[in-house]
């Protein structure tokens, strides 16, 4: 009877945030709408934010999880996607096809450690000498190796002041080893912290900040929110300090990643938002959330009931006049993402010489749209070209600040034909200067076209 009634109760909560009058009244708007992600990583190097995450299908019931995916942002409000850059088919000696979840990735000495649990397989490791990949196997084996396989999830690494480089993970106990200089191997025995903060489930994040270190954790359950403890040394003993994202049956599971990027902090963790704005039905499809975060004075972190209404502001504009994919998104509408690499001569028997990979918006239709923030047009532009592969053809319609708003642009794309797959196209631009939200329109029939990439011309 108690199960029953607080089934009753979560719908109805579902029930009063999700729908007010038929609308939808929860403006928060996940990382990512193309593709279910979960368990963010996100990374600075070099002036961008690289967000790691994992991958829920999108047929999934419980947890379907087999790569690992990249995005990126130089302004916390578009990120581009760059498809799966590590995945279980890595690890050669894995015996599992199922079970890639929470990553992270940090870098030492110009070289990229992805830390990889499997889910009841141990914790591997993948180095590469780029954020994008390819990633490689050093190994050939578990990097973390116990007896304890299944509680072997989310690793975190973190190099302190000193050097020294350490790697944190656990459920739903906190582990932590040191590790040598190679960040491959292990210096010294895996302990068992005996401070675990109140409320531990898993996900573990350390980090530093000012002197104080931090860990991190999706906090109670279930649901879960977002806990963290202090300390003044990164062995602990961790002090309980409270909420970063208070726990409530939106976030249902959750997963922290911390960063500080251009003067800013931001926190990561996820939600079901998207998920639920079609189905009232529970399945394991989550959606990356993030929101800046303030320290206290004393080194406190302020609290987040939720993630905010609109998430954190724009801190640098997107210049339209070098090439854009179009998988860079503040938010989208209706649209999936695919891979696929391009071979010329293809025949049945000689897949023929390899053109190109390419990574392309696809799953058109009329009414869709992809929102870029913060587009600087400067003095203004002539014409705007489009790379595009069509299907039954349509239009992209160029609209400033609302969906609804002043069109700049027009791109006629005509249906399939001869003369390959993949052309480009141009359109004039007329009245647009200085900085606006630029909404892509996409009207037609049927399935329209795939999308590559746009590109503004200057005046």
């Amino acid at each position: 009877m108690r199960g029953f009634i607080l089934s009753i109760a979560f719908f109805f909560v579902l029930a009063f945030v999700y729908s007010a009058e038929g609308q939808n009244i929860v403006q928060q708007k996940p990382v990512v709408q193309t593709k279910f992600t979960a368990d963010p990583a996100p990374m600075v190097y070099n002036d961008t934010v690289y967000l790691y995450t994992s991958h829920d299908e999108d047929d999934a019931q419980g947890f379907r999880m087999i790569d690992w995916l990249l995005y990126t942002s130089t302004d916390m409000v578009n990120w581009t996607e760059h498809g799966a850059v590590a995945s279980l088919k890595d690890f050669k000696w894995a015996r599992q096809d199922n079970g890639a979840w929470a990553v992270q990735c940090i870098e030492r000495n110009g070289k990229f450690y992805l830390y990889c649990p499997l889910h009841g397989g141990g914790i591997g490791v993948l180095v590469a000498d780029s954020p994008y990949g390819p990633f490689m196997d050093p190994l050939g084996k578990r990097l973390i190796d116990t007896d304890h396989l299944w509680q072997d999830i989310d690793p975190s690494p973190f190099i302190d002041d000193d050097g020294q480089a350490y790697l944190f993970w656990g459920n739903p106990d906190v582990y932590y080893v040191k590790l040598n200089n190679d960040m491959i191997s292990l210096s010294g025995e895996i302990v068992k912290e005996p401070t675990k903060p109140k409320n531990y489930q898993e996900g573990p994040w350390v980090w530093k900040r000012n002197g104080n270190y931090y860990l991190a954790y999706a906090s109670t359950c279930c649901p879960e929110g977002i806990g963290y403890a202090m300390s003044k040394s990164i062995t602990g003993p961790w002090e309980y300090k409270g909420m970063i994202v208070e726990a409530s049956e939106l976030t249902r599971g959750n997963h922290p990643g911390i960063i500080e990027y251009k003067g800013k902090s931001y926190c990561f963790g996820h939600s079901y938002d998207i998920l639920k704005k079609t189905t009232s039905k529970f399945y394991e499809r989550r959606s990356v959330d993030m929101d800046q975060i303030v320290y206290n004075s004393d080194g406190t972190i302020q609290n987040h009931s939720y993630w905010s209404v609109h998430g954190p502001k724009q801190v640098q504009v997107l210049n339209p006049f070098i090439r854009v994919q179009a998988e860079t998104m503040a938010w989208s509408e209706g649209l999936k993402t695919n891979f696929e690499t391009e071979w010329e001569g293809q025949f049945e028997w000689n897949r023929g010489e390899k053109i190109a990979d390419r990574l392309y918006v696809t799953s058109i239709h009329n009414g869709d749209y992809i929102l870029v923030q913060g587009v600087d047009f400067a003095a203004g532009a002539k014409s705007v070209d489009v790379c595009v592969s069509p299907l039954y053809g349509g239009k992209i319609e160029m609209r400033t600040d609302k969906i609804d708003g002043q069109i700049i642009a027009t791109v006629n794309v005509g249906p399939q034909g001869e003369g390959g797959k993949w052309k480009t196209l141009s359109a004039p631009v007329s009245n647009v200067n200085g900085v606006h939200d630029v909404y892509l329109v996409f009207k037609g029939e049927k399935d329209l076209f795939d999308f590559d990439w746009w590109q503004f011309i200057m005046k």
